[in-house]
């Protein structure tokens, strides 16, 4: 299974969550199969501008089937929804805590507030 989260920098496992989805600079693949994280890919965003759905698309053209985001917009959410693609909001934190969290089941989707965040912990 493969997760995709929108990243402010290129720093493997501790690349930081974006607060912006659609304008992440870099997007995070991780790899995880049976509870464990096999692998960690980040991408620069191929959109500096992009048209709706451009970014759903290509995250599942990743073969992503799930997406974890702090926020995202409700014409995105139905692309995805389109797409058949998890969407989990109100994240922060690193790559690595994200993924351990989706992993172990702490995860929650909530609402994006800038005073409601939830950290992933592993």
């Amino acid at each position: 299974m493969i997760t995709a989260i929108p990243v402010t920098e290129n720093k493997g496992e501790n690349s930081t969550i974006s607060e912006h989805f659609g304008r992440a600079p870099y997007y995070a693949f991780v790899e995880i199969e049976e509870d464990e994280i096999k692998s960690i890919n980040v991408e620069e965003n191929p959109f500096s501008s992009h048209d709706p759905g451009e970014i759903p698309n290509y995250l599942k053209s990743k073969d992503a089937s799930v997406v974890i985001t702090q926020g995202v917009g409700r014409r995105a959410r139905a692309y995805f929804e389109r797409l058949k693609l998890e969407v989990i909001t109100g994240a922060y934190g690193t790559v690595k805590e994200l993924a351990k969290a989706y992993i172990n089941g702490s995860l929650r989707s909530v609402d994006y507030t800038p005073r409601e965040k939830f950290r992933g912990h592993g």
